[in-house]
């Protein structure tokens, strides 16, 4: 197909117990540098969230969930990654970390709009 782009995605997972392991689908992140396109959309199940650990910090976690999009949009919202570029801020979101929030494996395909790309990936794999 004419116009479609290499893009990287991770799905960004929430581990309410790290020493369990258990965990639910809170967001996704995608890159596609051709088109310059870094954004996070995320969805927080809360019921879900509760089942795995009735103890679970609901607004900690979101408010992890929403710095992973204050990193994707880039602006003061970023922090110390504000200056850097998507590819870098991306690279940075993907690194392997045992908190709350972790991202999972980097998948890769091909679209024409990330934008659609992204939705479409949030309606799959978090809804």
């Amino acid at each position: 197909m004419k116009g479609r782009e290499v893009f990287e995605y991770a799905v960004l997972r929430v581990v309410p117990r790290v020493e369990r392991g258990e965990s639910i689908n809170g967001g996704v992140i995608l890159y596609c540098r051709a088109r310059s396109f870094l954004a996070a959309r995320v969805h927080l199940d809360e019921r879900r969230l509760l089942t795995l650990d009735p103890g679970a910090d609901v607004e900690g976690v979101r408010a992890a969930l929403r710095a992973a999009e204050c990193v994707c949009e880039g602006g003061d919202g970023a922090g110390a990654a504000a200056g850097d570029d998507p590819g870098r801020r991306f690279r940075w979101l993907i690194a392997p970390r045992s908190t709350v929030v972790q991202p999972g494996p980097v998948h890769t395909g091909l679209t024409a709009d990330p934008g659609g790309e992204l939705d479409r990936l949030v309606r799959v794999l978090v809804h």
